[in-house]
């Protein structure tokens, strides 16, 4: 049992002797102003009602009540309408930390998903370009949130969803026979400069697939265009082919990984999109008019019914929200129960039409399926102006732009610091600072100097495992707001990990940052007392480590040196 449930312990045994019901369950948490102790409970003013008198008189009462020493509490003082404010006595306060340094990397983790199976969807760029800074906020977020998730014990599989099919691909396909001809390029097509490189591995590898040269090819997508279905398909597929591998570049270069990639493509030649449009017509929920399928969306939630399938007229096609439909279906049916998709702003309007067309659909996915994390867009500065074009993509800045400017792990923690619905301005100049302006370069540099105490000291990390440790001696402020903070860990990655909010992570890492360089630049750990420097380092190891855990969860490195 840890000093919080020691205490709140404590209270309920204090409240209950006062005739508090017996499914009493105190609130215990930190006090705004830590001058005020260290834990405050309200359970006065919860026990008010039933309890028939006023708040102060029960909160003095459950002071005089409690068991003090039970508790941990050197003292309890009752502040404002019948607030109680406790303030621990050092060593029961820092004994905390001796289950930090047997955890280790494990310190935090947790099973509340007992393994179960979640899905999680995030950056699915169409393979038109290279990945611009919105992908990479996307990619930052959804890798933090699958590894929250895998920290509180889900099973997690993180996929990315190909949209290679539709008007952009063939704009796509378009360019780059345009490329490959040095004609004219419209408005219509895309105008960067990785669309040359496309089309040169699109001509050798049609080449080589009509073993014949690469001049002959260019003269085909010159002279044949029109006729040759099949040399239109091939520029397509191979343009698709070449832009996949550029996007998984720029994503394991990033760091981050997948377990899944699923091809829009193939929702159409196993018949999903079709079948979904037939399935929602059986259901009753879908009826015709003006020559269209429409779906009564209205039903379940929309603001007002949705076209599924456009009249003849207007080519025939399912609308947008469709194919997102069946595929969905597909995540739950491969028994994905829970799936979580990570996507911009932009995509607002679709969560009411697929969640809809989800419950439509009968077949027993539940209406919160799925959960969406949607992020606003990045704009990015540089010597106080916006960024807005890169040489490689022409109309934009990149992630790998980012990545070689500033370095992965300062994208990485830029893009989480701010919630993903608030706007996000990546300041490039910040980013590169080596100064305590810079957030990570702050975090990581609190760990490097922990590991340089260990290392100046010669002492092996290994060896301080809180064995007799007199925890009493980590009585100074800085110290006791260090460990309490240590202590919040694990209940900060679950809250995080709940509400799939990973930049708590980043705001906490910064925090306990700040607390750690306090500690470190007021309190001596080597030469002072042996029983003071044998708590000082386990303070040290134990901060070393919950610091290098919160940093991997955002995916971002605790050097040991900077």
């Amino acid at each position: 049992m840890n000093a919080t449930d020691r205490l709140r312990a404590a209270v309920v045994t204090a409240a209950r002797s006062l005739g508090a019901p017996a499914d009493f369950a105190p609130v215990i948490e930190r006090p705004r102003d830590p001058t005020h102790g260290d834990w405050a409970t309200n359970a006065a003013m919860a026990l008010a009602r039933p309890l028939g008198k006023k708040p102060a008189d029960i909160a003095r009462a459950l002071v005089d009540a409690l068991d003090k020493g039970a508790a941990g509490v050197a003292d309890a003082s009752v502040a404002g309408p019948g607030f109680i404010n406790f303030r621990l006595a050092a060593g029961d306060l820092a004994a905390g930390l001796a289950t930090v340094l047997q955890l280790g990397e494990q310190y935090g983790r947790t099973q509340d998903g007992a393994g179960r199976a979640v899905n999680v969807e995030f950056v699915s760029a169409n393979p038109t370009g290279p990945l611009h800074v919105g992908h990479g906020r996307q990619a930052a977020l959804g890798d933090a949130i699958s590894s929250l998730l895998v920290y509180t014990g889900w099973t997690v599989t993180r996929e990315f969803y190909y949209n290679d099919g539709g008007g952009q691909i063939e704009r796509l396909r378009d360019s780059v026979r345009a490329r490959a001809i040095d004609s004219a390029l419209g408005d219509d097509h895309y105008h960067g400069e990785y669309v040359r490189d496309v089309a040169t591995y699109a001509i050798e590898r049609i080449a080589a697939d009509r073993a014949t040269t690469s001049g002959a090819v260019r003269q085909m997508l010159a002279t044949e265009w029109e006729d040759d279905a099949a040399l239109r398909d091939a520029v397509r597929r191979h343009a698709v082919a070449y832009l996949r591998g550029e996007q998984d570049t720029d994503l394991k270069a990033f760091g981050v990984r997948f377990d899944v990639y699923y091809l829009e493509s193939s929702l159409y030649g196993e018949q999903r999109v079709d079948g979904t449009i037939s399935a929602l017509m059986k259901t009753g929920h879908a009826f015709e008019q003006d020559g269209a399928i429409w779906l009564r969306t209205t039903t379940f939630g929309d603001d007002k019914d949705r076209v599924m399938k456009r009249s003849a007229e207007k080519g025939g096609e399912p609308t947008y929200f469709v194919p997102d439909v069946a595929y969905h279906v597909t995540k739950w049916e491969r028994g994905f129960a829970r799936a979580i998709d990570v996507q911009g702003a932009d995509h607002h309007s679709t969560v009411t039409r697929v969640r809809a067309g989800l419950q439509a659909l009968e077949i027993g996915i539940p209406k919160g399926y799925p959960e969406y994390v949607l992020h606003q867009m990045v704009t990015v500065m540089r010597a106080g102006e916006e960024m807005k074009i890169s040489k490689r993509a022409g109309s934009y800045v990149t992630v790998r732009d980012l990545v070689d400017e500033v370095g992965r792990d300062a994208v990485r923690y830029f893009f989480l610091m701010r919630k993903g619905e608030s706007q996000l301005v990546f300041d490039v100049d910040l980013a590169r600072k080596q100064s305590d302006e810079n957030p990570v370069y702050y975090i990581q540099m609190a760990h490097a100097r922990l590991c340089g105490i260990f290392r100046v000291g010669e002492v092996d990390a290994a060896a301080v495992t809180g064995a007799g440790v007199d925890w009493a001696r980590l009585s100074e402020p800085e110290e006791r707001e260090l460990v309490k903070t240590l202590l919040d860990w694990p209940a900060l990655v679950k809250g995080a990990a709940d509400a799939l909010e990973p930049h708590r992570v980043a705001t906490w890492l910064l925090e306990t940052a700040r607390l750690v360089h306090l500690w470190y630049h007021k309190h001596h750990v080597l030469g002072e007392a042996p029983e003071v420097t044998q708590a000082r380092l386990a303070l040290a190891k134990a901060a070393r480590i919950v610091l290098a855990n919160g940093l991997a969860v955002l995916g971002i490195s605790a050097p040991e040196r900077m």
